[in-house]
C-alpha cells in the first residue's frame, strides 16, 4: 500500500475545515448530513472539532452496482434523512469525489427540498476522474487517482479503521477482493 496521507496530515486539516464552519455556523445550529458509509470517520472528527451545536443526520446512497462505469441515473438514495430540511442551513459531508455523479445526485436532491443554505464538503477530491461540472465548497484534499483506503474509506469492508489513507495497486486490490 502506499501511504497516501498521515494522521497529523488529516488532523491539521479536520481542524482547518472545522475552524471555517464553526466562524460560519457557530449561531445557526446548522444540519450536517454525512454520506454513509465511508464519511462517519471525517465527519466525526469534524463536528467534535466544530464544537458547535448542530443537528445530526445521515443519508447513504447506491452508486457503485455491476456496472464499471456509473452515470447520475445509477445512484439511488438507499436511506433517506428522516428530517425537513426547509428553510434550514445544510452542511453536507462526503469522504470523497471522483466522477462527481453521485455529489451531483445528493446536492440537486436536498436542494430540490429547498434549504436556506447547502454547503458542500468533502475530505478527498479525486479530481483527474471528474466527469461533471459540480461546484464544492470546501475540499480537503486533491488526491491522486488510485483507490484509496483508510480514515472510514473500505475495499470490500476493509481498512476503514486505519487512521492514514492509503492507496492500493493492481495486486493489492486483487488481492483483497476476494
Amino acid at each position: 500500500m502506499d501511504l497516501i496521507l498521515k494522521e497529523k496530515e488529516i488532523k491539521k486539516k479536520v481542524k482547518e475545515i472545522a475552524e471555517l464552519l464553526r466562524n460560519e455556523y457557530k449561531e445557526k445550529n446548522p444540519i450536517i448530513i454525512g454520506v454513509l458509509k465511508g464519511g462517519f470517520v471525517f465527519l466525526a472528527d469534524l463536528i467534535r472539532e466544530m464544537g458547535i451545536d448542530c443537528t445530526l443526520e445521515f443519508i447513504r446512497l447506491s452508486s457503485y452496482g455491476k456496472k464499471s462505469k456509473i452515470t447520475e441515473k445509477d445512484v439511488k438514495i438507499m436511506w433517506d434523512i428522516p428530517i425537513d430540511i426547509k428553510d434550514k442551513d445544510v452542511i453536507l459531508v462526503e469522504d470523497i469525489i471522483d466522477t462527481g455523479y453521485t455529489l451531483k445526485f445528493l446536492k440537486e436532491a436536498l436542494l430540490k427540498r429547498k434549504p436556506k443554505s447547502l454547503k458542500t464538503v468533502v475530505f478527498l477530491d479525486k479530481y483527474e476522474r471528474r466527469e461533471v461540472d459540480i461546484e464544492i465548497d470546501i475540499v480537503g484534499f486533491k488526491v491522486p487517482n488510485k483507490f484509496l483506503v483508510g480514515y472510514g474509506l473500505d475495499y470490500n469492508e476493509k481498512f476503514r479503521y486505519f487512521k492514514n489513507v492509503y492507496g492500493l495497486d493492481e495486486e493489492e486490490i486483487i488481492k483483497y477482493g476476494k
